[in-house]
């Protein structure tokens, strides 16, 4: 077994797609933080190693002539190293150092699996994010985007955390007030189940994902302008269990879609400038962290309904 399949300890290989790191495919980098259940590419490896093992069954132990018959699922790959050898999910993922896996990849059965978790999901939103800049807005690696500018970060599982993006942000001004629905309740993709208020001025913004209220982000009730300080990390909204994940996901925007589609909406933005306050407005500066503030004879309700989509 080639010992080079399991290098994720040193730089060039932090983000190595775990069928990379088991030595199935020669290369390829996660985009995705390591949440494969919103892959394509791994969705189509298991289909294929699946085929394969069927294939082999039918065959009476055959393998497929195709250079796609090489392909196996990466749990079955690591489990021909020595036990002490197969590395833990966690480790592959860059998340803790060398670990050996003592159930087999059944993480499901694994109270470490369970603990890390658990501890994982309360502090991973704490952590530093990498973001692009595209004319002076953030936009963060990893993140799904809706259109109506709410951000998705996948957790563990089928949970995700839900937030309002930098451009939404600065557009409206410091808020003083986010409520999102109280734990348990049910919100849907594309429904306004998210309350802002500056004011007298009030707004929904569209959910991002379908699913159950996990946990809300309490300060911002009060305090709504903590998530204009920080919108990736500490300015969260909502934690969601969803049921369709997947599908809730191809309705969303990520890596160059995304960028795409906030270079398109910056671009409206200064259509609008300029129509508001004439041509020297529209200079194509930065703008500031308060556009609706700051924006002589600026309609809520327009910039609501432009952006916002609701």
């Amino acid at each position: 077994m080639d010992s080079s399949r399991l290098k994720n300890s040193n730089s060039e290989s932090q983000h190595s797609c775990i069928w990379q790191q088991a030595g199935v495919v020669r290369r390829k980098d996660c985009e995705i933080d390591y949440h494969c259940e919103a892959c394509q590419f791994d969705r189509a490896l298991r289909r294929v190693a699946s085929e394969n093992r069927r294939f082999l069954h039918q065959g009476q132990g055959k393998t497929p002539t195709a250079k796609s018959g090489k392909i196996i699922f990466w749990k079955d790959r690591l489990r021909e190293l020595p036990p002490w050898k197969q590395p833990c999910l966690h480790h592959m993922k860059g998340r803790i150092e060398f670990r050996a896996c003592t159930h087999d990849y059944q993480c499901g059965n694994c109270e470490f699996d369970q603990y890390f978790s658990d501890q994982y999901t309360v502090h991973a939103v704490v952590q530093p994010v990498d973001v692009l800049d595209i004319k002076g807005f953030k936009l963060p690696h990893g993140y799904y985007l809706h259109r109506g500018h709410t951000w998705v970060k996948i957790e563990e599982g089928s949970t995700v955390r839900i937030g309002l993006d930098d451009f939404a942000l600065r557009l409206l001004g410091p808020l003083d007030r986010i409520e999102a629905p109280l734990m348990g309740k049910t919100v849907e993709q594309d429904r306004g189940d998210i309350l802002l208020n500056r004011k007298s001025n009030t707004a929904r913004i569209q959910s991002p994902i379908s699913g159950v209220v996990t946990d809300i982000n309490s300060d911002l009730r009060e305090q709504g302008n903590l998530a204009n300080q920080d919108p990736y990390t500490q300015g969260w909204v909502m934690r969601l269990h969803s049921n369709n994940l997947r599908f809730d996901l191809k309705k969303l925007m990520i890596g160059d879609q995304a960028s795409e589609y906030m270079d398109q909406e910056i671009g409206r933005l200064y259509q609008v400038i300029e129509e508001e306050a004439g041509p020297l407005a529209a200079d194509g500066g930065y703008l500031g962290d308060d556009i609706y503030g700051n924006l002589p004879g600026a309609n809520w309700q327009k910039l609501t309904r432009l952006f916002l989509h609701t």
